[in-house]
């Protein structure tokens, strides 16, 4: 059964990129070496691997990838840092 991974990876500039693969070791590889001059992390170099979560069903792994880079920074990293009980709070817009 194939597997996909959403990743989180934080750049040199301190932001957040976000993306899926069935790769997860290789696509890494990928961004560190610059291997896609037109990508978002290749004048971010280097990125560190700060999350990922595997699916078994690609379509999951999409809706999760899209869901996550609608988010705010400060609710990536409490997903990163699995504080899962500050995610509703920091959904939530401040009038």
């Amino acid at each position: 059964m194939k597997q996909y991974f959403v990743y989180i990876l934080l750049c040199r500039d301190n932001s957040y990129y976000t993306g899926i693969t069935s790769n997860l070791k290789q696509r890494i590889e990928e961004h560190q070496s610059g291997k896609y001059s037109d990508s978002y992390t290749y004048k971010r170099r280097p990125v560190k691997l700060e999350f990922y979560h595997s699916f078994n069903e690609v379509n999951d792994a999409i809706l999760f990838e899209k869901r996550i880079k609608k988010w705010s920074k400060a609710k990536k990293v409490a997903l990163i840092n699995s504080e899962y009980d500050k995610l509703p709070n920091l959904a939530k817009k401040k009038f």
